[in-house]
């Protein structure tokens, strides 16, 4: 079982060399999740949190089809299906901020399919943040077909309760992973990250003081990959 550290699963080659920010200052393309919106208020804090952490050049959000445009809200498609137009979102933003490190960020279902972008050969991402990776599929068997093509440096952040991805079974992807990974553990967390109330009363800390750490390890994982490449 994990403990409730930051770990690396890949051999220490790269230092803890802090970015050149005004030069390396990366740009993130950040995906939401299954079942809220880019303008959802998880995805508006998350948005601010990553954009000061990692002192972007910008965060660019937005909606999937299936989602935007109002009317009656459908259901996600596959994972597959959203890839194409997630790549184009890409790469409008290179061709916005040409020279930039780009990182690839999503929550939950967006995390997945920022993976698949990752994979694809026309797109040279720096970096890969899931929040609360979906490993488990609807029928509760392992995805991890995705995790395994990706050859970029990968930082989870997961929910330590969280019924999507057990722990122990993403410790085990982690460690056959080609790139190097970086995992933070919020202790209590669901899917969302979000700490239960009676779990809080237990700890010193508060929800924004975890995501806090949260974002704090996201940045330094960031500085060592980035700085390596």
């Amino acid at each position: 079982m994990l403990s409730h550290e930051d770990k690396d699963y890949a051999d220490e080659k790269s230092s803890s060399l802090p970015l050149a920010l005004e030069e390396t200052s990366p740009v993130v393309v950040f995906a939401h999740g299954a079942g809220a919106p880019s303008s959802s208020e998880w995805m508006i804090r998350w948005k601010k949190m990553l954009g000061k952490a990692l002192n972007a050049a910008e965060v660019v959000t937005f909606d999937y089809p299936y989602i935007s445009g109002g009317g009656k809200r459908k259901a996600p498609p596959k994972a597959e299906r959203l890839v194409e137009f997630h790549s184009d979102i890409v790469k409008k933003t290179v061709a916005k901020y040409p020279g930039h490190p780009l990182i690839l960020a999503g929550k939950s279902m967006g995390s997945r399919v920022s993976c698949m972008v990752a994979s694809n050969e026309d797109i040279c991402a720096s970096a890969i943040v899931c929040l609360g990776y979906p490993l488990k599929g609807i029928n509760g068997a392992v995805r991890d077909e995705t995790l395994l093509r990706v050859t970029v440096p990968t930082m989870f952040v997961q929910g330590s309760k969280d019924t999507l991805c057990p722990l122990e079974k993403l410790e085990a992807v982690c460690k056959k992973m080609k790139s190097l990974i970086g995992l933070h553990v919020i202790d209590g967390g669901d899917h969302s990250l979000k700490i239960a109330k009676k779990h809080l009363q237990t700890k010193v800390s508060t929800q924004d003081e975890a995501e806090d750490l949260a974002v704090q390890a996201i940045a330094a994982f960031m500085s060592r990959s980035i700085a390596a490449k």
